[in-house]
């Protein structure tokens, strides 16, 4: 079972705090000698497949590591750029790894708004009056739980479709919410959360969540 992110939207549709342990699914790696026959350009900081679809590799598909080390944007885990280290015929024979790109910090903002926008239109497709909005969207791969609070703020859970518990789980990252980001005189309502003992309240909790699948009354 895995729980693959958290999203915290204020009432405003902004995305003030994101959590992800997904990383990419590598969808192809091949070795490749001098020149590289296929078109990387980078786009929003991402080293991309522009042209050359083939043997799995396929248009849009990221970089993700060069010679089994990681890539992180437009660099290697140990500060090469990958364009400057792939134009350098010294560094063939080559072996990369490509597959879908992690998503950047802009397109997640984009997305929360974006479900800001569907919860709010679920709510008024209602045929009753005092519909809650979407709580849950069902994909093959994952399903997205949401709760959203009385005052508007909406927490996003994207996890394995098999994963139990979520409902609790929702509920107690809005007790945690409320312990650690609210009643922290330094926090600011509606604007992002930036508190430690959040983060590391939100870590534990979904570490047992995975593990257990639900949450206990006393919990």
């Amino acid at each position: 079972m895995a729980i693959f992110s958290v999203y915290v939207v204020n009432k405003a549709g902004g995305l003030i705090y994101q959590w992800d342990s997904y990383s990419p699914r590598a969808e192809a790696e091949k070795t490749f000698s001098y020149p590289l026959d296929l078109l990387l350009k980078l786009h929003d900081e991402r080293v991309l497949v522009a042209f050359g679809q083939r043997d799995g590799i396929r248009v849009g598909h990221a970089v993700l590591a060069i010679n089994g080390m990681d890539v992180n944007g437009k660099y290697t885990a140990d500060g090469k750029e990958v364009l400057e280290y792939l134009s350098n015929s010294a560094n063939y024979p080559v072996s990369i790894r490509f597959g879908r790109p992690r998503l950047t910090s802009n397109e997640k903002l984009m997305l929360a708004s974006m479900f800001h926008s569907l919860f709010a239109i679920g709510s008024q497709l209602s045929p009753e009056q005092g519909s809650s909005g979407i709580e849950m969207l069902e994909t093959d791969t994952f399903k997205l739980h949401c709760f959203q609070t009385l005052t508007g703020i909406k927490f996003v859970v994207l996890a394995d479709p098999r994963q139990a518990g979520i409902d609790s789980l929702l509920r107690k990252i809005y007790e945690i919410y409320s312990d650690f980001a609210l009643k922290n005189p330094f926090y600011s309502l509606e604007m992002p959360i930036r508190c430690e003992l959040f983060d590391q309240n939100l870590k534990l909790a979904l570490e047992v969540a995975e593990k257990a699948g639900t949450f206990g009354p006393g919990s």
